[in-house]
C-alpha cells in the first residue's frame, strides 16, 4: 500500500514537472532552436570603422544580450547576386530571421524573400514591404538637422559641402534635414552636394571633397558615405568637418562632431519583437531621439557655447514633439512643399522623398 501511494506521488510530481517544461517552452520558445538563429548580411567588413562595423557591433551585442545565435555574411556587395546567395546559405544554416543591413538589398532580393514566407526579414531603410519583410531604420535625420545647426554657425563663407553616395530616399532625407538645420541659423548659407554613386569609394569621395573645398570654396564639409575619407581630406585642407557613424579619433579640432547612432538599441528591439512573436507587425520600424538612439558625438574645442546652446534648443524642440520636416518648407525650385501647421508624413519621408529643400545646390565638375 505504501509503495502504491509512493508511486502515485512520484507520478504526480513527474506530471507537474512535465507541465512546467511545456509551459516554459510555450512562453519562452526554448524547444525551437532554429528560432534562436538570426542571420545578418553586411555590405562591407565587420571590422570596418564606419557603417558596417557599427552595425556589426550593435547586432553582436544585441544577440549576446538576448541569448541568440548570430550568423553573419560579410562583404556582400549590392546588386551582384551575392545577397541572394547569402540568404540561401543562411536559411540552410538554420536562420529563421535575416537582417539585410544595406539599403539596396531589399530591392535586389525582394522576390527571393517571397520564396521564404516562414522567414522573418528586416531590410535597412527598405522601400519594399511584404508580410515577412519590414523596413527598419533610425530617425537619423534628426541628428543630421542638429549637425546642420553646427555647420550653419561655423561657416564663414556660407558655403558648406556634402559628399553623398547616391540619390535615394534615405540620402535625400539626410541632405534635406541637414540643410534645414543650416538654414535655421544661417539663411544665407548654401549646401553644395556632390554624388559619388557608391557607398564606399575612397578615390571618388576624396576627389569630391577636394573639389568642393578647392573649387566651390566650402569651409565646412560632411558626408553620407560608409567611411571617413571626406574628413581625412578636410583635415589635410584644414577646414571644418562633421563625421558620420562613429566618433573619429586622432583628428584636429577642425573635426567638430559626428552624427552617430546606437544600433545596438535598435537591433535589440527588433530581435526582441521577433522572439516574442511580434515581428513584421508593421511595414516600417523607425525610432529616433526620443529613444536616445541618434544624436551628435562629443564636440571639439571649436564648438562655442552659443552653438551648444542652439543645438540644445533644437534638441529640446524635437523631444517636445516638433518635427524637423514641419512648418513652411520650400524646395530648391521654389515650390511650397509644407505649409504652416503641416508635417510631412513618414510615408513621404521614407518612400517618396525625391526633392530637395531650398538651399541645396548640386556641384558638378
Amino acid at each position: 500500500m505504501y509503495n502504491k501511494k509512493k508511486g502515485i506521488i512520484a507520478l504526480a510530481l513527474c506530471s507537474i514537472i512535465f507541465g512546467v517544461i511545456v509551459c516554459s517552452i510555450l512562453l519562452f520558445g526554448k524547444a525551437d532552436d532554429s528560432r534562436k538563429k538570426i542571420g545578418f548580411i553586411l555590405s562591407g567588413s565587420s571590422e570596418e570603422y564606419g557603417w558596417n562595423g557599427m552595425h556589426y557591433i550593435g547586432f553582436k551585442n544585441s544577440c549576446e544580450k538576448l541569448g541568440v545565435e548570430m550568423l553573419v555574411k560579410e562583404n556582400v556587395k549590392e546588386f551582384t547576386g551575392e545577397c541572394e546567395a547569402a540568404i540561401r546559405e543562411l536559411v540552410d544554416e538554420g536562420a529563421s530571421m535575416i537582417i539585410l543591413s544595406s539599403y539596396g538589398y531589399s530591392e535586389e532580393v525582394y522576390e527571393i524573400v517571397q520564396e521564404y514566407p516562414e522567414i522573418v526579414f528586416y531590410g535597412n531603410s527598405s522601400e519594399y514591404h511584404s508580410s515577412n519583410l519590414t523596413s527598419y531604420f533610425t530617425r537619423m535625420y534628426q541628428a543630421r538637422y542638429l549637425a546642420g545647426v553646427v555647420a550653419g554657425m561655423k561657416t564663414m563663407g556660407n558655403q558648406i559641402g556634402y559628399v553623398a553616395a547616391m540619390e535615394n530616399n534615405e540620402v535625400n532625407r539626410g541632405i534635406n534635414a541637414f540643410t534645414l538645420g543650416v538654414k535655421r541659423v544661417n539663411p544665407s548659407a548654401v549646401v553644395n552636394v556632390m554624388w559619388t554613386n557608391d557607398w564606399d569609394n575612397e578615390v571618388a569621395e576624396t576627389a569630391a571633397a577636394k573639389m568642393l573645398i578647392e573649387q566651390a570654396g566650402v569651409d565646412v564639409i560632411t558626408y553620407h558615405q560608409n567611411q571617413d575619407y571626406v574628413v581625412r581630406e578636410a583635415e589635410k585642407q584644414e577646414i571644418f568637418s562633421i563625421g558620420y557613424h562613429v566618433p573619429l579619433e586622432g583628428m584636429s579640432d577642425k573635426y567638430l562632431t559626428s552624427v552617430v547612432c546606437s544600433w545596438e538599441m535598435l537591433y535589440e528591439e527588433i530581435i526582441r519583437q521577433f522572439l516574442q512573436g511580434n515581428a513584421n507587425s508593421k511595414d516600417n520600424f523607425w525610432i529616433g531621439m526620443d529613444k536616445e538612439v541618434v544624436g551628435l558625438s562629443d564636440y571639439s574645442e571649436e564648438i562655442t557655447r552659443d552653438i551648444i546652446e542652439e543645438v540644445k534648443k533644437a534638441t529640446d524642440e524635437i523631444l517636445a514633439g516638433k518635427d524637423v520636416f514641419s512648418g513652411v518648407i520650400y524646395d530648391n525650385l521654389g515650390k511650397l512643399r509644407c505649409d504652416e501647421g503641416e508635417i510631412i508624413r513618414d510615408e513621404i519621408l521614407l518612400e517618396q522623398f525625391d526633392w530637395f529643400v531650398e538651399g541645396v545646390e548640386f556641384y558638378e565638375e
